[in-house]
């Protein structure tokens, strides 16, 4: 295989290099961040890139946006994303054109490094490779944005207005509208985001957390 690497450390770039090497694979091009592979994996048009999730500047999101935009720049490149962290909003983007020549596998949880390769050998062959851990939280957000998109266009801003944090009079204030509406609509919320009354949650907490989630 013809391998790009994006990763961040040069401690795990390079030792990741090396066992792809020792296996008898083609490093062609490693990089410590995300805003020039999409010109690396175009000029040396490897089989698969291997992308870590966060990376500089900001070490939020960059190389997960990468990875999306290599696909659709070079979806004849294989794509997997090899992180300690799983990002659902842009893993389900980068899942929406299909999971051919798509993987996301867990540092922490890759035991074998057989099976790594072999992941990545799927990978660039136009295969999947996805950790379970991964396919469970994708599905959470799936069934979360399911449930969100049950909210009315006033739900949703009263939803948003209460992740600002605002009291129920102070959404009232916002909306002009009396407070035992703004209580209307927080009652059925709750009731569309599954979130019965609990003594050990806070439901308030919890709606605007699928919000941001």
């Amino acid at each position: 295989m013809r391998i790009v690497i994006a990763e961040d450390s040069a401690i795990l770039r390079d030792g990741l290099a090396g066992l792809l090497v020792e296996r008898g694979h083609e490093v062609v091009a490693m990089v410590g961040d995300a805003s020039t592979l999409s010109d690396v994996v175009g000029e040396h048009n490897p089989d698969v890139a291997v992308v870590d999730v966060r990376m500089p500047p900001s070490f939020t999101d960059e190389g997960l946006l990468a990875a999306i935009e290599l696909r659709r720049k070079y979806p004849m490149t294989g794509v997997l994303v090899f992180s300690q962290w799983i990002e659902t909003r842009y893993a389900t983007e980068l899942l929406a054109g299909g999971a051919s020549g798509v993987g996301y596998l867990l540092k922490d949880r890759v035991a074998d490094v057989r099976d790594f390769v072999d992941a990545l050998y799927r990978v660039a062959t136009g295969g999947t490779a996805l950790d379970p851990e991964v396919v469970s939280q994708l599905m959470g957000a799936s069934r979360q944005q399911d449930s969100l998109a049950r909210l009315t266009p006033r739900e949703r801003e009263v939803l948003e207005l209460m992740a600002q944090g605002l009291s129920n009079n102070a959404i009232a204030d916002a909306l002009t509208v009396t407070e035992r509406a703004v209580e209307k609509h927080i009652g059925n919320i709750f009731a569309k985001l599954d979130l019965p009354p609990s003594d050990t949650h806070h439901r308030r907490v919890l709606a605007v957390l699928r919000l941001k989630g």
